[in-house]
């Protein structure tokens, strides 16, 4: 599933096309991926819609309207590109919305599994309102973070997937960044040392900083709006990576499963 890095790339590749075109029609050709409107309702009202502004919120695509927001959630396969009505791409086989825009291209979403889910309302926070902070915004400071976990039991890893309480950081970059910060992904949030909790939170903003700056990790679906794909997988510590060795202490990179998702660690210098 995209993370941060990947959906603030969807976002970035997507501006130059989207920002100030009017949306002129919609296809559906999944109802179930469009709330909380029924596809008529959804059609009327993103016609003659301006896109204002587009941005991310978590793991969300959010493009401010003239009246309203439109918010699309990638899931595990979505995709979201540009393209002239004639012209065919190969992620068309899977398009399960169209909207049509003002310069005569069209805005498509394409999701294989059909989990992706795009959202028309009034307001945003209508669909976001329960995220947690964004990581890598200013005001997302240590001593935020530090109120943030205070007493919160429960392992490490799940609390920072849990996009109530940060907003999104998802399976790689939860795995990445308790690897830099040497913390094992069972360990007890309540157990964290003050010095444990701060090279963490320093960790959670590096490892998505690398990912933005390596224009996201294209391990399975994730593709840029122009089809490109991302680098930042060359650049894993441990995700994806059973068996290699520990970039810090040489030891064997092992895979278990929490939370129902599988975590790579080193268990020699994670603790």
């Amino acid at each position: 599933m995209p993370e941060l890095p990947e959906v603030e790339m969807v976002v970035r590749g997507l501006c130059p096309d989207v920002i100030g075109r009017t949306f002129t029609n919609a296809v559906i050709n999944w109802e179930r991926q469009i709330a909380p409107l029924s596809v008529k309702a959804f059609s009327e009202r993103i016609t003659g819609q301006r896109v204002e502004q587009l941005s991310r919120r978590g793991k969300y695509v959010v493009f401010t309207l003239s009246s309203g927001a439109l918010l699309v959630h990638l899931k595990m396969t979505g995709r979201l590109y540009v393209s002239l009505p004639d012209q065919q791409d190969h992620a068309d086989r899977w398009v399960r919305a169209i909207v049509g825009m003002d310069d005569g291209r069209e805005l498509r979403f394409s999701d294989l599994r059909k989990f992706g889910r795009l959202y028309l309302v009034k307001h945003a926070e209508e669909v976001t309102g329960n995220l947690g902070p964004e990581p890598l915004s200013e005001a997302f400071t240590l001593e935020r973070f530090q109120e943030l976990i205070g007493h919160r039991k429960g392992m490490i890893k799940p609390l920072l997937m849990n996009q109530e309480f940060i907003a999104g950081i998802g399976n790689i970059y939860a795995d990445e960044s308790l690897w830099l910060a040497g913390i094992a992904p069972r360990r007890g949030a309540d157990t964290l040392k003050p010095g444990q909790i701060e090279k963490l939170y320093h960790a959670i903003r590096q490892v998505l900083q690398q990912g933005i700056e390596n224009e996201g990790a294209s391990i399975n679906w994730y593709r840029k709006p122009d089809g490109s794909t991302g680098s930042y997988q060359e650049r894993f510590y441990v995700y994806d990576r059973t068996g290699q060795s520990c970039p810090r202490c040489g030891d064997a990179i092992q895979k278990t499963r929490i939370a129902q998702r599988g975590t790579h660690f080193c268990p020699s210098c994670q603790v």
